[in-house]
């Protein structure tokens, strides 16, 4: 039970069963200038009805995409969840989800992440996937390094149209490990084939990609697998999980491994994480792999039981013998990514796949028709693209014109890629419907005609 003094001299009493004098003998270690020199200047404390009500008041003051159209993507997405999945994933069982260690005592938490594993298996063609991970920068980093370890070679590339966070990441992780790193351009908003091959031509551990990229545009995995193959390098996709229901899986070109970010697959925006990171691979990295699988087993009666079937202990216990340091995962997340998948199923998340691809592309036709806006690249795109704005107005004045009127216009290009000033991607999920397309598209001619 903790204990506050409330007479100077029970004040006095503390402090000098600790062996000091004075208040400030306490604090002397601070340096003078990081003490206050008076109280703070807080308002005077409230009751509890008064107290919830500035509370209240405060928390109106934040909008969400309930309230604002959000066209704001660029690596975190505004896709439907389902009812079902807060009702399930917010259980008492699960309020304080791990991957578990006594599987006598978590067999319901274990199936939810053998489910997630099976289920993040069959969508991105994948033969194994681990229990989760912290997020897709991390996953992606991960990747990296095992095929480094694997292949013994200490380069590896990363295309430039990869979401430019997950590239900070990668490159941070090979600098720590003494890996040179090598940036690919893009061309016409895809990988530059050309580049590529030269880059590979030199013997390099792995090449990273995103599949659609951060840019929106599908890269052709197909060619630049074989391009790798060809060198003996490895390939990691990035995968958008929603596009996985129409797009080919990366697995089925051979890839040797898929991460991607799970908080399209029933997480929130909520202020851009907590997140979560998948990571599915060939069964040839089975030693290899960072963190943990969840198997399926018989116990000594016969019945069907689950338990952490792969993991890494000296992770745990002998650091320096880990093959990888991520010791945990997003376990709520990866129930929550499992509940939403096992919800809509394959038709379901087709239909959520068709929707933005279809309301996207209405989009961009809409908006590239407002003059002084076209389209920054040609290639085929799934649910994001990227404008171009004519020099009459600021993309940035833009995006406040349409915050203005309640509009999420999308992420400024030019804060990743200097060498595309003035453009906006944009991103149209199925939640954005036919009128808020239409208004977005009549804010837009507005705010470039410098009308209100």
């Amino acid at each position: 039970m903790s204990y506050t003094p409330h007479t100077e001299r029970d004040r006095t009493e503390m402090l000098r069963t600790i062996g000091v004098e004075t208040l400030e003998d306490l604090f002397a270690s601070v340096p003078p200038k990081f003490r206050l020199e008076a109280p703070l200047n807080l308002p005077e404390p409230m009751d509890e009805l008064t107290l919830v009500r500035h509370l209240e008041e405060v928390a109106g003051l934040n909008k969400s995409t309930s309230d604002w159209s959000c066209f704001l993507g660029a690596g975190i997405y505004d896709h439907f969840v389902p009812a079902i999945v807060d009702a399930l994933a917010s259980r008492g069982e699960f309020a304080t989800a791990y991957t578990p260690y006594q599987p006598e005592l978590s067999q319901g938490m274990l199936q939810a992440m053998y489910e997630f594993q099976t289920l993040i298996c069959m969508l991105t063609g994948m033969e194994m996937a681990n229990a989760s991970m912290y997020d897709a920068a991390t996953a992606m980093a991960e990747a990296a390094l095992m095929l480094v370890e694997v292949s013994g070679r200490r380069r590896v590339a990363v295309s430039r149209a990869v979401h430019p966070h997950y590239r900070q990441v990668v490159r941070t992780y090979l600098t720590a490990s003494d890996v040179e790193y090598v940036e690919i351009p893009c061309d016409e908003g895809v990988t530059d084939n050309i580049r590529l091959k030269d880059a590979t031509e030199t013997p390099a551990a792995c090449l990273v990609i995103q599949q659609p990229n951060f840019l929106g545009c599908v890269e052709d995995v197909d060619a630049m697998q074989r391009m790798c193959e060809s060198s003996g390098a490895r390939t990691v996709v990035c995968a958008d999980p929603v596009s996985l229901a129409l797009l080919t899986p990366p697995g089925k070109y051979g890839v040797d491994v898929v991460v991607g970010e799970g908080q399209p697959l029933g997480s929130p925006l909520s202020f851009g994480g907590p997140l979560l990171g998948f990571f599915a691979f060939k069964s040839e990295f089975l030693r290899k792999f960072p963190g943990r699988i969840v198997g399926r087993t018989r116990d000594t009666q016969g019945r069907r039981g689950f338990t952490m079937t792969l993991r890494t202990r000296e992770q745990d216990i002998r650091r320096e013998k880990a093959t990888s340091n991520i010791c945990t995962n997003e376990a709520l997340l990866a129930l929550s990514a499992a509940i939403h998948l096992a919800a809509l199923g394959p038709s379901g998340m087709r239909s959520v796949a068709e929707l933005s691809l279809q309301k996207a592309h209405y989009a961009a036709r809409h908006f590239s028709e407002v003059p002084g806006v076209r389209m920054l690249f040609s290639k085929p795109f799934f649910k994001e693209f990227a404008l171009r704005l004519d020099t009459r107005r600021s993309v940035h004045d833009v995006c406040r014109y349409l915050a203005d009127h309640h509009i999420l216009a999308g992420y400024p290009l030019d804060t990743a890629y200097p060498e595309w000033p003035n453009t906006l991607l944009v991103c149209v999920t199925e939640k954005r419907s036919k009128a808020e397309i239409d208004d977005y598209a009549h804010c837009l001619r507005a705010a470039m005609e410098g009308t209100k």
